[in-house]
C-alpha cells in the first residue's frame, strides 16, 4: 500500500481496535507473572500504541504532506538522477524520453471530484508523472493537467501555453488538487469560456524533504530553483505539446508556493513571463522550516533572493505580476510595502507591470485560496497568449 493511501491508514486502525479487543479479552488470562504471560501482555499493548501512533503520525503526514511515497520517506532528497557513468557520461545530453515517466504515487486516485465525467477529449485529463532533472540531479513526482483541446485531433498540431502551479510547504503537490482545486478550477473557467485551453504543471516547493528550500538553490545543497526554472519547464515541453517561448509560460503560486512565483518571474522573465502570487513572502525565511540559512552566510547570494532588493537594486524584469491577499492577512503590511516600491519601478519601466487584488476577509487557509484562484488563473491566461503550430520556430 502506497504511504499516503487511506486504505493503509484504515488497516492500522483496524489492527489498533484489534489489537484493543484482545488486550480487554485476554488480559485476566495473562495476569499471571510468569515469562509467557508477561510477553503476552508486553506484545498486545505494543500492537495498541504502535498502531495508534503510526495512525497519527500517517494523518499528520497526510495533512501536510512531508513525504509522498515509501520512497520519499526512506531515501530523502528524492529518487537519485543516474546520469553519469559508463553508459551516459557526465556532461553528455540526458535521454529525453526518460525525463518524464508515469507514476501511480502521489494520491491522485484518493480526489473523487478530480473531474466532471467524461473522456479526456469532452473534460481533459490529470496525469502523475515522475520528473528527473538533469541540471539539478533532481527528482519528484508532479501533476499535468491537460486540457479537452490537447486530445481533439484538430488540436494535434498545436503547443498549448503553460503554467507552473506551487503548493505550500507543508504540502505536497496533491494539495492543488484537493486543497486548491485547481484542476477543477481550471476546467470550470475553460468551459465558461474565461480561460484559453493551457497546460498546467503541479508540483511542491521542495524536492528535498523534510526541509523547506524556497524555491532556491541551497548554498551546498539542493538546487531547487534550478530544478523550477530549467529543468522541469524543459522536461515539460519534451514530453507535452507546450510551447517554450517566455510569453508562453506562467507560475502560480500560494503561500510559500506564491514567495516562489515571485521569484521565479523576476530572476528569470525569460522563462516565466508573468506570475500570480497568492499570500506571498517576499524574503526567504531562516528558521527550523528550513534548517537555518539557505545561503550559508552568503549575503550577496541571499540578496539575489530577496524580491524587494531586486526591485530597488537590479533593471527592472521584463515581467509581469499579481500579488493577491487579504486585508487580514498577517503581513499585509509587508505586502503593502512591496508593492509600493514595485509600482514606483513599473511607472518608470513598462516592460514592468504589477497589479494587486485582496478579498476584504481571510486567512492563510484554503478558503482563501480557492476564492482568488479563479481571478489569479484568468488574469494569467489574458498574459500568457494561445496555441503555436508545434513545427512553429517560437514554440
Amino acid at each position: 500500500m502506497e504511504l499516503t493511501s487511506s486504505a493503509l491508514v484504515y488497516s492500522l486502525t483496524a489492527l489498533g481496535s484489534v489489537g484493543l479487543l484482545a488486550t480487554l479479552w485476554l488480559w485476566p488470562r495473562l495476569a499471571r507473572q510468569r515469562p509467557l504471560p508477561m510477553l503476552g501482555r508486553l506484545g498486545l499493548l505494543s500492537v495498541v500504541q504502535v498502531s495508534v501512533m503510526a495512525v497519527l503520525a500517517l494523518t499528520v503526514n497526510n495533512s501536510f504532506g512531508f513525504y509522498t511515497s515509501w520512497d520519499d520517506l526512506l531515501r530523502p532528497g528524492g529518487a537519485p538522477l543516474v546520469l553519469a557513468g559508463a553508459s551516459a557520461p557526465r556532461g553528455a545530453a540526458p535521454d529525453l524520453a526518460k525525463l518524464v515517466q508515469p507514476t501511480t504515487e502521489g494520491g491522485m486516485e484518493t480526489v473523487k471530484d478530480l473531474l466532471p465525467a467524461g473522456t479526456p477529449q469532452e473534460v481533459g485529463k490529470v496525469e502523475s508523472v515522475r520528473v528527473t532533472g538533469p541540471a539539478s540531479g533532481l527528482s519528484d513526482q508532479v501533476f499535468v493537467y491537460l486540457p479537452p483541446e490537447y486530445f481533439a485531433p484538430e488540436y494535434a498540431k498545436m503547443r498549448f501555453p503553460a503554467v507552473l502551479a506551487i503548493g505550500g510547504f507543508p504540502g505536497t503537490s496533491l494539495h492543488l488538487l484537493d486543497g486548491l482545486r485547481l484542476p477543477q478550477t481550471v476546467s470550470a473557467l475553460h468551459r465558461a469560456g474565461q480561460v484559453t485551453p493551457t497546460v498546467i504543471v503541479m508540483a511542491r516547493p521542495t524536492v528535498a524533504p523534510p526541509r523547506n528550500t524556497e524555491c532556491v538553490d541551497v548554498a551546498g545543497g539542493p538546487l531547487t530553483e534550478t530544478w523550477f526554472a530549467k529543468d522541469l519547464p524543459n522536461a515539460v515541453h519534451s514530453a507535452y505539446r507546450v510551447r517554450d517561448s517566455a510569453n508562453s509560460w506562467g507560475v502560480l503560486g500560494y503561500s510559500t508556493g506564491g514567495s516562489c512565483a515571485l521569484r521565479l518571474a523576476m530572476r528569470f522573465p525569460e522563462r516565466f513571463s508573468a506570475a500570480a502570487a497568492m499570500h506571498a513572502d517576499y524574503q526567504v525565511p531562516n528558521d527550523s522550516w528550513t534548517g537555518g540559512d539557505l545561503f550559508q552566510g552568503d549575503a550577496a547570494l541571499a540578496s539575489q533572493s530577496d524580491v524587494l532588493w531586486r526591485l530597488r537594486n537590479l533593471p527592472a524584469p521584463r515581467t509581469s505580476l499579481l500579488v493577491v491577499s487579504t486585508r487580514t492577512e498577517e503581513n499585509f503590511k509587508a505586502t503593502e510595502d512591496f508593492l509600493a516600491v514595485a509600482q514606483q519601478v513599473a511607472e518608470a519601466h513598462p516592460e514592468f507591470t504589477v497589479d494587486s487584488t485582496f478579498l476584504d476577509d481571510g486567512g492563510h487557509n484554503f478558503d482563501s485560496w480557492q476564492r482568488e484562484l479563479p481571478a489569479a488563473m484568468t488574469w494569467l491566461g489574458d498574459r500568457l497568449g494561445t496555441f503555436e503550430w508545434v513545427n512553429d520556430r517560437a514554440s
